[in-house]
């Protein structure tokens, strides 16, 4: 099964292999020497992890019926009628807050239509397009387009035609293989029946369908390459060169595009690692390490450390990026598929308020909101745990992964008005279980979501620079 670090840290670590025989084709092809190799390898290997990263869980989700994760075939929608567990392990630092639904989509034979219901404003949802370069290049739902019901049509990158009557709105995907992922708001267990009601209303069809028309000719079938732990310790760049061919390349990324087919990536090169002599294997795997140490560093220290907090707007669409890729590297990194920060704020930590590292191992930690000082929504806020090493929901005797807004009425408050939240491995007690956030024996992550913050004071927006700050965590 592909878990956070088996993707994120086995990438990087090339195995050198046997050496080559015969001579490599790519040899004969103005390929670059060692340095630059190494050189061009790192900087691809940048650019293209988010890319790699999107086409695993695809794969997983949408692929590999054997997989463990599998959600639906391709332009089929699978709603969750739960939140997420430990037991969900395909997509880093998983939301528990909103049982998801799934639809990945093939745009390559003609546009899709997304139809939602009618939803209660008080009902947060939202539905994030995603595509295959993990640009969020498009909302619906309860901030972006409000709680009526609409029909909204999504394209591929080389559609061209007419939008059809009743179309409320129109989304361009910049590659042909895209993801809409759904988050339908829970307010408590007793919940789930509502929430089961409103995903029976989201409706993904055809076009052609939708119009009641002929299908145009189905897009040929592709042999989608198997892709686990292992075969990403050797295939990292097999895997960009084939996700590249349904990624029709923008202006900005013409540059890295140029760069990369040089060592044989990128459409029509068809790149096999397998086939370079050994000293250029040894090359582009410690080029991939340093890309992979440069991701690590920048993810320690995005955006504005607040309270040992990070804070950071990191993902976005493909104008908020503009070609910086390693900021895009780190936003999937830090959490594939996190939302726009108007749409959804994530500060995150792996450290106290005094900088040492969060462990549940050796402390019990505590996180204190003064009166008045919840975090600022529109929607809800929640704190969620995750293990510190693989960015995964932990197993506790509780099946408790996170404290929100909802759970407020059964929570105790201090004298003061305060609410004090209890981060420890081990029960606080009885008179405090309901705000005890059970942690690993071992060190901890943790994520702050703000779904649709307020953009008034006190807010956390922008990210980083607003009014609002997380408390800090403290060590006991």
């Amino acid at each position: 099964m592909l878990t956070k670090r088996d993707l994120l840290r086995s990438a990087a670590a090339i195995a050198a292999g046997a050496a080559i025989a015969r001579p490599s084709r790519l040899m004969a092809e103005s390929y670059p020497d060692i340095i630059e190799a190494k050189d061009i390898a790192e900087e691809g290997f940048i650019y293209g992890l988010p890319i790699v990263m999107n086409y695993a869980i695809m794969y997983e989700y949408a692929v590999d019926q054997n997989s463990g994760q599998f959600k639906a075939p391709f332009n089929q929608l699978k709603n969750e009628p739960n939140v997420y567990t430990y037991k969900d392990t395909a997509i880093v630092t998983p939301n528990s807050d909103t049982p998801y639904s799934f639809v990945w989509l093939d745009l390559r034979a003609e546009p899709l239509v997304l139809s939602v219901p009618a939803i209660d404003p008080k009902r947060y949802y939202s539905v994030m397009l995603c595509d295959g370069n993990t640009y969020n290049y498009g909302y619906i739902g309860t901030r972006a387009t409000g709680g009526e019901a609409g029909d909204y049509m999504v394209v591929g990158p080389d559609w061209k035609g007419e939008t059809p009557a009743g179309i409320k709105q129109v989304f361009r995907s910049s590659t042909q293989f895209s993801l809409a992922g759904y988050r339908t708001q829970l307010f408590g267990p007793d919940d789930l029946d509502n929430v089961k009601n409103v995903q029976a209303g989201y409706k993904v069809q055809m076009l052609s369908a939708y119009l009641n028309q002929t299908p145009p000719p189905a897009a040929p079938t592709i042999d989608f390459p198997k892709i686990d732990k292992e075969l990403l310790k050797t295939n990292f760049l097999d895997y960009l060169d084939f996700a590249l061919q349904f990624a029709p390349a923008q202006d900005n990324e013409k540059e890295i595009r140029a760069k990369l087919a040089r060592i044989g990536v990128g459409p029509g090169k068809t790149f096999d690692f397998k086939d370079l002599p050994m000293e250029h294997k040894l090359e582009i795997g410690l080029g991939m390490k340093e890309g992979q140490r440069k991701v690590d560093e920048a993810v320690a220290t995005a955006g504005k450390t607040i309270n040992g907090w990070q804070v950071a707007g990191l993902p976005g669409d493909s104008a908020h990026y503009n070609g910086d890729w390693m900021k895009r590297a780190v936003a999937a990194q830090a959490g594939i598929f996190g939302n726009d920060p108007e749409e959804a704020t994530y500060p995150y930590t792996r450290v106290d308020g005094d900088g040492q590292t969060l462990d549940g191992s050796k402390h019990n930690y505590t996180l204190t909101f003064p009166v008045g000082q919840l975090p600022p929504v529109n929607s809800f806020w929640s704190v969620t745990m995750y293990d510190g090493k693989s960015q995964l929901l932990i197993e506790n005797p509780i099946n408790r992964y996170l404290i929100n807004a909802p759970m407020l009425p059964g929570m105790k408050k201090n004298e003061d008005g305060s609410l004090t939240l209890y981060i420890q491995k081990d029960s606080p007690g009885a008179d405090k279980e309901a705000n005890w956030l059970p942690a690993p024996n071992d060190t901890i992550y943790l994520v702050m979501r703000l779904y649709w913050p307020k953009t008034e004071a006190p807010s956390i927006l922008p990210a980083g620079e607003g009014t609002w700050q997380p408390p800090a965590v403290v060590a006991q």
